[in-house]
Order: C-alpha cells, then sequence, then structure tokens
C-alpha cells in the first residue's frame, strides 16, 4: 500500500473519530499509523511495543481498543488462532489469503491457492449453498520447528493434532509390557489428543483414547507417523 492510500485512510478515520465523538484523535491516529505500517498478524503487544520504539508511549488498553475499532469499520481483521490471544490484520478490499499456524512456536504464513478457492465453491455450489466469505486454518510445525527437532523424542514433545509412530520405550522390558498392554504397541501409530495442562496427556490409538500419565509418556520414543491421508 502507498503514502498516498494511508493518507486517504488517514481522512476517512480522522472523520470517524470525529463523528464516533471520541477523544485523543491524534493518539489514535498514531496507532493507526503504526498499525499500517506493519504487515504482521499483530497482537495489541505487540503494536504497543512498535508505538514505545517510535517513543510513544500508551497504554495496551488503549491500542486494544484502537484494534477493535479498525476492525469495526472494515480497515482490519481480528484474527482468532486456536489457543492464541487475538491478532490483527489488514483488510485488502478484494483480496483473501489462507493461513499456515505453526502449534509450536506460534509461527503464521499466508497463502492464497486458486484451486482451493475454485473447490470450495464449487463444493458451496453443489450443496446449493450461497457463500459469502470463508477462512481456512491448517495447524501444524514450520520448517523451522521441524528442523529443532529430533528425529526419534518422547513422546510429550509431539503437539496436539499430530500422528506419530510408536518406535521403542525406556525403561526396560517391565514398563514396555505395561504399556502394550494398554494397547501402545511397537510401530503403532498414534494421535496426540493432549498434552498440556492439568489431567493426563491422552493419545488416541484408532477407535480407542488412551489416558497417561506425563512420567510414563516419557517412556515412550516416537517419530513423525507418515501421511497416509
Amino acid at each position: 500500500m502507498t503514502v498516498k492510500d494511508h493518507s486517504d485512510i488517514y481522512r476517512q478515520f480522522k472523520v470517524i473519530f470525529e463523528d464516533e465523538g471520541l477523544d485523543r484523535i491524534d493518539e489514535r491516529l498514531a496507532v493507526l499509523e503504526a498499525f499500517l505500517g506493519m504487515e504482521n498478524h499483530l497482537t495489541a503487544a505487540d503494536l504497543t511495543r512498535v508505538l514505545e520504539e517510535k517513543g510513544i508511549s500508551l497504554l495496551e488498553e488503549f491500542v486494544a481498543e484502537n484494534l477493535r475499532l479498525f476492525s469495526q469499520y472494515g480497515f482490519a481483521q481480528e484474527k482468532d488462532f486456536t489457543d492464541q490471544i487475538p491478532r490483527y490484520e489488514h483488510r485488502h478490499l478484494g483480496k483473501h489469503h489462507d493461513h499456515l499456524v505453526c502449534v509450536r512456536c506460534g509461527a503464521i504464513l499466508e497463502f492464497h491457492n486458486l484451486e482451493i478457492e475454485s473447490l470450495q465453491i464449487k463444493v458451496a455450489r453443489r450443496m446449493r449453498f450461497h457463500a459469502l466469505q470463508h477462512r481456512m486454518e491448517i495447524y501444524g510445525l514450520c520448517s523451522n520447528c521441524l528442523r529443532k527437532r529430533e528425529t526419534t523424542m518422547p513422546l510429550p514433545m509431539a503437539s496436539p493434532g499430530e500422528k506419530v509412530r510408536i518406535v521403542g520405550f525406556l525403561g526396560g522390558k517391565g514398563m514396555e509390557r505395561r504399556l502394550t498392554s494398554m494397547g501402545l504397541n511397537r510401530g503403532a501409530n498414534v494421535e496426540v489428543i493432549k498434552n498440556s495442562g492439568p489431567g493426563p496427556l491422552i493419545v488416541a490409538s484408532r477407535e480407542t483414547r488412551i489416558a497417561l500419565g506425563y512420567g510414563m509418556a516419557q517412556h515412550i520414543l516416537v517419530s513423525m507417523a507418515q501421511n497416509t491421508e
């Protein structure tokens, strides 16, 4: 977006601020300028830090209020990715993109695929559904997180939603017998359902959910399962 485009937006928002009877217009425009100068998916805390670096000290609550206002009037989009606080991005009229979200580091990658867009339209038409808008988010691991990870790792290091293959056990034959009696056999593919927060770690093996204490789960060595979908 060019500087001229930004100037047009500033003028539009100044009118909106005045019509709404809002105060601190210059500070709100400073928040807008900082937001338009970034192409990331920003939280209110992120944008507050950007403003601090520019020598503008504002409360995070005030910045968050303005981000919600930008979304309300169609200049920004609020995105609530799973297990993350709200993030905001520019809303470019007439443009659309989807997201790849890393569940390990939180990185968000944008992509646009004409084949996917066309297929979604065909599905909606086939079901006689009039689509107005959509959002698609694919959760997984980014290339940086994959490079940092060991080929073989203890089960608790796998991410929720990930399918892994059991390749070995720690703790001797007694521990292996105990785990295999639960259906966790060497070579089996399991899906990680939950591996954080209170309560046990939970995996799914075929149609069965299995709850494990984290101490026991550490004895299970896994690798990434081959994608068979």
